[in-house]
């Protein structure tokens, strides 16, 4: 295995005393995970921040082992992680993105909804204008996987309905591709539907 494509950091756990595994969204190639050295080093922490877009290369001898991937920042979210509500909107997309989808199986689609997303939550003056956008993802993210849900668009001047439609995508969420996953899955979620209730105190 030898690529080099752009790629969205979906999730980064340590490995060793300074490396770490990157959960890669790519278009072509899928969710890819690779060994990054000196992945929690001064230079490449902020790089792995979930939400950044990076130029990626990962070499490997087969297909079944784990690829060494070398990472350059193209787009940074950092910016945006001092704000609670961005922050927990940018770590619920990536989150969902890497427990749900499978190794390897591209879906250029969410790739692009993905990034699509991202970059409203970063642009949007107002979580409103982003909101709706966030349960397209995750509509789509289910049509993708092969579950169907009856979830209808909510109007987004309607903010309780537009919970309420959160609240039954979270159901669907947790019974389908989310079931054999951790509880902090979810966790993750809850924090963002907390803070989006704050807005009109719903």
């Amino acid at each position: 295995m030898q690529f080099r494509a752009p790629a969205i950091v979906c999730a980064t756990r340590p490995q060793g005393e300074s490396a770490a595994i990157a959960r890669l969204m790519t278009s072509a190639h899928g969710m890819i995970a690779g060994y990054v050295a000196g992945g929690r080093g001064r230079d490449l922490r902020p790089v792995l921040i979930p939400g950044n877009r990076v130029d990626a290369e990962l070499r490997a001898r087969s297909d079944s082992q784990m690829p060494f991937a070398r990472l350059e920042l193209v787009q940074s979210r950092g910016p945006w992680l001092g704000e609670p509500l961005l922050a927990a909107a940018i770590g619920w997309a990536t989150t969902l993105a890497a427990a749900a989808l499978p190794e390897r199986q591209p879906f250029p689609a969410l790739y692009d909804a993905l990034g699509g997303l991202l970059e409203a939550i970063c642009v949007a003056p107002s979580a409103r204008l982003w909101a709706v956008p966030l349960l397209s993802y995750e509509v789509l993210l289910l049509r993708e996987l092969g579950y169907g849900t009856d979830a209808e668009r909510p109007d987004p001047a309607d903010w309780p309905a537009l919970l309420a439609t959160f609240d039954r995508l979270g159901r669907d969420l947790e019974r389908y591709p989310l079931a054999h996953r951790r509880v902090d899955v979810m966790a993750a979620r809850a924090m963002l539907r907390e803070r989006l209730a704050r807005i009109d105190g719903v």
